[in-house]
């Protein structure tokens, strides 16, 4: 199968590249991004064929430029963390809608797009794909409403739509803002303290190794339409993961829980239903 990754030099991207290479079947893999540069320094770059397309500036027809592909995984995205900028509404969404369309307009079979477990807003509680999308940040409505305007333009066709929501991930590429990689960066400075909020908030954390795998899954079937959780359906709390990682490094630091307030984006207890992401892996 022809299979186009968007975002391939993303923290998700990268690791889905790796993800599709060794599946054993031999699917034909193109790769986009818009840094050609850190692109050519991946392991996997002579074993795929890579395109640079920056679509927010290309207005071009993408479904030939990239080759025809048979199945999009979608998961380019600009500006990350920042959740509560106005170009996710102003300049991300337009761009990613105008991509999109373009494919479907072209005859693509198979989308599978990345979408955020921020659509859900501030709903406490075991998220599932059936509750309603109430988000609170600028990054979650601009997802939210790619979804919608995606399944309004699928509605009619014989497209084959997956919107992959993605819970919160950790590994090896991550923004280096992120909780762990802040953990593991005081750690190798050899800081005595790690300053971190509260930590009482449940979570529902995946290695990124994991939620690729289960987005290459997700993509690869054609059972199951619609919104897909990606998570791993169990809360943690904070605290416990970061004590977590500590352990795993067999690290000398402390933590100083209640330094940083909680946030305001974000509720207290919130984790992902995977029921529909298990069943489907069954089929």
């Amino acid at each position: 199968m022809k299979i186009l990754v968007t975002g391939a030099t993303g923290f998700i991207g990268n690791h889905v590249i790796r993800c599709l290479l060794s599946d054993a079947k031999d699917h034909d893999i193109i790769a986009t991004s818009a840094n050609p540069e850190k692109a050519g320094t991946f392991d996997w770059f002579d074993k795929v064929t890579y395109i640079s397309c920056d679509f927010h500036k290309e207005k071009v027809n993408y479904f030939e430029k990239l080759k025809r592909p048979e199945l999009v995984i979608h998961l380019a995205w600009n500006g990350l963390p920042n959740y509560n900028a106005t170009f996710h509404l102003e300049e991300n969404l337009p761009a990613n809608l105008h991509f999109l369309k373009n494919l479907i307009e072209n005859g693509i079979k198979k989308l599978a797009v990345a979408g955020t477990c921020y659509e859900y807003g501030l709903q406490e509680g075991c998220m599932s794909e059936e509750m309603p999308a109430n988000p609170v940040t600028m990054y979650g409505l601009a997802k939210d409403t790619l979804r919608r305007s995606v399944e309004l333009l699928t509605g009619n066709t014989t497209v084959l739509f997956n919107w992959i929501r993605i819970f919160y991930l950790y590994g090896p590429g991550q923004n280096s803002t992120a909780l762990i990689p802040q953990l593991e960066n005081a750690i190798r400075r050899g800081e005595k303290v790690f300053n971190m909020s509260g930590g009482a908030q449940l979570r529902d954390y995946l290695p990124v190794e994991q939620a690729a795998s289960n987005i290459c899954k997700i993509a690869l079937q054609d059972k199951i339409a619609g919104i897909v959780n990606c998570c791993s359906g169990t809360p943690v709390s904070i605290k416990n993961l970061v004590e977590h990682r500590i352990k795993e490094l067999n690290a000398d630091i402390a933590l100083n829980p209640g330094y940083y307030p909680y946030s305001s984006n974000e509720p207290m207890a919130f984790w992902g239903n995977n029921s529909k992401y298990n069943t489907m892996c069954k089929e």
